[in-house]
């Protein structure tokens, strides 16, 4: 399928990125299924799916497609116990759509079923793995953290950590994991590091996956994640099952990328792809969607009108169905009229691009600037009885400021 040259069709033509990619998880239908089939990961099913009240696009219309530990998460929930969620963002640059799959489950999350939110941003492992500076780093964290702020998440129930940041507390949790990391494992799992930071992180990463539990005592957490970032939740549950310290093992709902604007593939913050950042303006979504969305159409408006679009690798109308057409009945009609031909790819777009453009609007109108940051933030850190609880679970006790 192409886009189509006609003036009427309007046009004529997405937790970490590095250690996903060492891992080797690809965008494709075979490597959903190899999670299930090789790495554990139960597809969700009818069932699950119906105890998600109110439940979002991305769950009722399946792409979050797979879960670890699922149902235990689901039961606790509705008996109304603690559960919380994990997901993070990596500052390598701007955030931008692909972003939203995980941020918008996890606010879900915390508003269907009241769980608590845990967001770390790795900053480190970003600094080891990029060529940014560390200057630059801080930059982007910053930028990263109004966007994370933007979505609105409730302070008393989220805790954000950096880790740079937050290394008094992060740092001394990851090295009591770390112990149980070996070379071969994080060979199997990630491939070669090129640094001794990069080959440390996963420990870090198995603090933010656990940091949850080691706060509160055990209880049920997941994960909603991209596939690709199974190996980092696949190393915590290996850790968690060595009952050194009093954690279970984190679940994970899995779900399947939000698409590059150039067709299949994972989004990226750090390339010079195109993409839609969550601060562009409406004109800017337009002209991008417009410009460099794949397009399911037909190569003229004759072909298309006879033989009708695919919206399967349309990619203006993949977005619509993850995140940006909440209503199923409209978006069974795009459906309907694209595969008829009775609906252009040029007005597909177009519809794709609003609904874009209002959510980019909504979620603008909550980032704070970058001189209010640090106030909005502050309800939002580990306190230092939450601090001293984590430490005090890894065997270091309260109050450690210093060693005598």
């Amino acid at each position: 399928m192409h886009d189509t040259d006609d003036p009427d069709h309007d046009d004529t033509d997405t937790t970490d990125e590095s250690h996903a990619e060492t891992a080797q998880t690809a965008d494709t239908p075979d490597e959903y299924e190899r999670l299930v089939s090789e790495f554990g990961a139960d597809p969700l099913t009818d069932e699950q799916r119906a105890r998600f009240p109110d439940a979002p696009p991305l769950v009722r219309r399946g792409l979050a497609y797979a879960g670890r530990d699922l149902d235990r998460f689901l039961a606790s929930a509705e008996a109304g116990e603690r559960v919380s969620v994990v997901t993070g963002v990596g500052p390598s640059g701007p955030m931008h759509l692909g972003h939203v799959v995980a941020f918008s489950l996890a606010k879900y999350l915390q508003e269907a079923f009241g769980a608590f939110v845990s967001i770390p941003l790795s900053d480190d492992e970003k600094y080891c793995t990029r060529e940014q500076t560390l200057a630059e780093t801080r930059a982007y964290t910053r930028d990263n953290l109004r966007d994370v702020l933007a979505f609105g998440f409730d302070p008393d129930r989220t805790r954000i950590v950096v880790d740079t940041a937050d290394a008094d507390v992060l740092y001394p949790l990851a090295t009591a994991l770390a112990k149980d990391v070996t070379p071969a494992t994080y060979e199997a799992v990630y491939g070669e590091a090129s640094n001794v930071g990069e080959s440390f992180y996963p420990a870090m990463q198995a603090a933010h996956l656990l940091l949850p539990q080691l706060v509160d005592g055990p209880h049920p957490t997941t994960v909603p994640i991209a596939v690709d970032q199974d190996p980092h939740v696949r190393l915590a549950r290996d850790l968690a099952a060595k009952e050194r310290f009093p954690v279970s093992k984190p679940g994970a709902l899995l779900a399947k990328f939000l698409p590059a604007l150039s067709g299949p593939g994972k989004m990226s913050s750090s390339d010079d792809a195109p993409r839609i950042d969550l601060t562009a303006d409406r004109e800017t979504v337009r002209d991008v969607v417009l410009e460099h969305a794949y397009s399911g159409g037909q190569d003229s408006l004759d072909a298309h009108r006879e033989h009708g679009g695919d919206p399967e690798v349309d990619v203006a109308f993949q977005y619509l169905r993850a995140v940006f057409e909440p209503d199923d009945e409209t978006l069974e009609r795009l459906d309907r009229e694209y595969r008829s031909g009775d609906l252009l790819t040029g007005e597909l777009k177009a519809h794709a691009a609003d609904r874009i453009s209002e959510f980019l609007e909504a979620h603008q109108s909550r980032r704070p600037s970058d001189d209010e940051l640090d106030e909005v933030l502050e309800p939002y850190l580990l306190t230092d009885d939450e601090r001293e609880r984590a430490l005090s679970r890894v065997g270091l006790g309260p109050g450690v400021s210093r060693v005598d």
